[in-house]
């Protein structure tokens, strides 16, 4: 006679797996995020309340019935006054996800991908926190609050990244957006500025105001290395070997100059906001930077910068 047994639900095995991915992940966020939203004060917003933001110069499409008269006589040109938004507005937010993000150069330090979770969940919270509503670019969610929301994200990061049809590495696919909606990159934008350009003026053309936060690992900034060095690519590229490290160190920090100097200037021919942020730095300090950007209203010509 076999011995009688009480099967496991499946459901336990699931969810103990995924307590050992989840609560980590989430709970570091939230953390992270009550400690930064005891010094941030309600997000302003422009939108249709009935407070006073602030005066814009008129561009083409802007409906003639938003020209303040009264602004446009004092100046000789026409300006729009622009109002606070009081109802809760829709932000999307993508993180890098393509192999060299997954990369670092000390055990004593996070892999680029996993402080970019991190930051992407601390900043859900934070905005459901002010009533946002959220939702992960790309991954056909419509925008919501509340903590059913911040854990279903938790749950789709944690899980592997499936690749979508067009979607290149280090890109975000270019979707449809409400116009002003709010938009969050996260990524080492090491990709060739071009292709980058061209998905962030398919969003501007829309009108969604963008926010890109550049992760990047402190060798990344320094190459504090000497000698004879190899490396090797992460996504496809052949491997490099290099005779002494240092004679080349120059160059390099060079170009990583000019490529951030391209990408701040990107933020500003659409008036968005820039910032970076190196992994051996607390998250906190880019997480208030990144929502105090959010919290501004960036004009064409005039983003917002920070280093974190």
């Amino acid at each position: 006679m076999g011995l009688s047994m009480v099967p496991t639900p499946p459901t336990r095995h699931e969810a103990e797996a995924l307590a050992g991915r989840l609560p980590p992940l989430l709970v570091e966020a939230e953390r992270i995020a009550a400690t930064v939203i005891q010094g941030v004060h309600g997000r302003r917003r422009i939108g249709t309340g009935d407070s006073f933001w602030q005066f814009r110069a008129y561009t083409a499409g802007d409906p003639v019935t938003r020209i303040d008269w009264r602004q446009t006589g004092k100046s000789g040109r026409p300006y729009i006054r622009e109002n606070e938004w009081e109802a809760a507005q829709s932000v999307w937010l993508w993180h890098d996800r393509s192999p060299s993000m997954d990369w670092h150069s000390s055990r004593r330090l996070p892999l680029k991908s996993e402080r970019a979770a991190l930051l992407l969940l601390a900043l859900s919270a934070l905005l459901i926190r002010g009533g946002e509503r959220v939702a992960l670019l790309g991954e056909g969610d419509r925008p919501g609050h509340g903590p059913a929301v911040l854990e279903r994200l938790a749950l789709r990061l944690a899980q592997p990244h499936k690749r979508k049809p067009g979607e290149q590495d280090g890109l975000p696919i270019s979707i449809e957006l409400p116009a002003h909606a709010g938009l969050v990159l996260i990524s080492d934008f090491l990709t060739p500025l071009d292709e980058l350009r061209r998905i962030v003026m398919g969003f501007a053309g829309r009108r969604v105001r963008g926010h890109l936060l550049q992760v990047l690992d402190p060798a990344e900034e320094t190459l504090p290395y000497d000698g004879r060095v190899r490396f090797d690519g992460l996504e496809h590229e052949p491997s490099t070997l290099v005779s002494r490290v240092e004679s080349i160190r120059g160059q390099y920090l060079d170009k990583l100059a000019a490529q951030r100097e391209g990408l701040a200037a990107l933020a500003r021919l659409y008036g968005w906001s820039f910032a970076t942020h190196r992994t051996d730095h607390p998250p906190h300090a880019a997480l208030l930077a990144l929502f105090g950007m959010m919290s501004g209203a960036p004009q064409r010509g005039r983003p917002q910068q920070g280093w974190v």
